[in-house]
């Protein structure tokens, strides 16, 4: 795929569409106010922003492996997804959703080592112990969950503001809470299968019909982050920087170039080579999660493939 073939939007109007509404990475359409068609486009964000450039392969190496973790996970807790009819597409149900991201943290690193290497000892109401180094293991894994925010920045928040503020009841963030922690299990049981370890990762959950329902993408490398395990012990003791497969490249790349999303700073343009470079960690982390190469189509019109898929699927969901 060359950049040009990129997906950087799509605009399709599709029979019985109710909205549109175009993300950060996902372009969602809302069909008959019962079904979603997300489209996992190639855009790249960071810091809330979207970069300028788009990155080849990104997008179908996110939705390939969110469908991948949602079928090994609908054992611990039901999902949206119905059909993957293309590579780039997932159909499900309309959720209604929930306004917090659950985050789970294994590992003193990204968002909490910032809070943390600043002083800071607490974040969203938990207690980080002293005495760590970044990328550093918790004793236990540790929950932070963050505001789901329409717009701007999502913010941390504690437990006990969720509760009190009546985002949820006790009893509803305690399964959202057991859940988190039973994804989180299973993710890492596998990352570990295949010589990764999971750092942290975040996940979403909505309600349809009175029971709570997982949402969105999961495991992926935009919600995750990603150790090499052979090197992760030797690599702690000597100081050394953590080999990983995560988007946290391209915020530490972002970083490196004085960019973090803050008032007065201006995002660096991307040139080939970082965009040939992030392509190639969503492909290698894709190749070494599923043990398979990415299947990489030599369709010349990608969009018009991802419209007639989606188009034939939302006609077999209909005859059901």
């Amino acid at each position: 795929m060359t950049t040009a073939q990129c997906i950087s939007q799509t605009n399709f109007v599709f029979p019985g569409l109710t909205s549109v509404y175009h993300g950060k990475v996902r372009d969602v359409y809302e069909i008959e106010g019962k079904y979603l068609v997300m489209v996992a486009s190639d855009r790249i964000s960071a810091f809330d922003f979207i970069l300028s450039r788009h990155i080849p392969y990104k997008g179908q190496v996110l939705n390939q492996i969110a469908a991948k973790f949602l079928e090994m996970s609908k054992d611990i807790v039901p999902n949206w997804i119905l059909s993957i009819p293309d590579p780039n597409v997932a159909i499900g149900i309309k959720c209604e959703p929930i306004k917090i991201e659950m985050v789970i943290r294994g590992y003193l690193s990204g968002h909490a080592w910032r809070i943390y290497k600043s002083g800071g000892r607490m974040i969203c109401g938990v207690k980080m112990p002293n005495g760590m180094k970044e990328n550093d293991a918790f004793p236990e894994a540790i929950i932070t969950p963050a505001t789901k925010a329409s717009e701007g920045h999502d913010e941390d928040i504690s437990k006990e503001e969720i509760i009190s503020k009546g985002i949820l009841s006790e009893s509803e963030y305690l399964k959202l809470e057991s859940y988190t922690r039973k994804l989180f299990k299973m993710g890492s049981d596998y990352a570990s299968t295949k010589g990764l370890i999971l750092v942290d990762t975040k996940y979403e959950f909505g309600y349809y019909n009175g029971q709570i329902y997982l949402m969105d993408e999961i495991h992926t490398p935009d919600s995750s982050r990603y150790f090499f395990k052979e090197t992760y012990s030797d690599f702690q003791k000597k100081g050394v920087k953590q080999r990983h497969l995560s988007k946290e490249f391209i915020r530490e790349w972002l970083m490196e170039n004085n960019f973090q999303g803050l008032k007065g700073q201006s995002m660096p343009e991307m040139d080939d080579d970082i965009v040939e470079k992030v392509s190639a960690r969503y492909l290698e982390l894709y190749a070494i999660l599923t043990g398979d190469e990415l299947e990489i189509g030599s369709e010349v019109d990608v969009l018009n493939r991802i419209e007639s898929n989606i188009l034939r699927a939302l006609t077999e969901l209909k005859k059901t």
